[in-house]
């Protein structure tokens, strides 16, 4: 099944995964690596067939690179099993240092020179590190992303990383 639309002025923020014991726990996967995302009290919205639906989280704790949560008012493993695969929607971070993934999407990628490499059309998860991709193939690490402002993502790449990935843009730079 296709990702549903998120709900108005909320952003993916997650998945529900399969459920851990016979209390009502999930495995629950986040985008984010902020702790208010995980943190008792944390709220998030999913899709239903009969409509949106809220779950708070109770407790929580690490697992890998996932979270076990306990939801309030998800008490038994069958009722868990029901929320498997569902999408965790919730309200945007105030984060001033944090870069998102939905005011990437969409923006002008200039390097540090002023150089346009083209639009950023999606953040690649990577175990070393996200990957900014570009719709024109190329790929930036993260790493390498110093802001994104005004619908603009300024990158300050190493020398000669443009004329690797795209060999022809050795005759657009000289």
């Amino acid at each position: 099944m296709a990702n549903p639309a998120p709900p108005e002025g909320l952003l993916e923020v997650g998945r529900i995964g399969k459920p851990h014991g016979v209390r009502g726990d999930v495995f629950i996967s986040l985008t984010s690596n902020s702790p208010l995302r995980h943190a008792p009290g944390a709220t998030f919205t999913i899709v239903e067939p009969s409509g949106y639906r809220t779950l708070t989280i109770a407790t929580s704790r690490p697992q890998a690179d996932r979270w076990v949560v306990h939801f309030e008012g998800v008490d038994d493993r069958n009722v868990s099993e029901k929320l498997t695969n569902k999408y965790l929607y919730a309200e945007p971070l105030e984060d001033d240092d944090a870069l998102w993934v939905h005011e990437l999407i969409g923006s002008r990628v200039v390097d540090v020179a002023g150089i346009e490499w083209g639009t950023c059309t999606g953040v690649l998860q990577n175990p070393a590190h996200d990957i900014l991709e570009i719709d024109n193939s190329l790929l930036v690490p993260m790493p390498f992303v110093l802001n994104c402002e005004g619908g603009v993502t300024t990158i300050d790449p190493p020398a000669g990383l443009r004329e690797a990935l795209m060999p022809s843009a050795k005759d657009d730079g000289e």
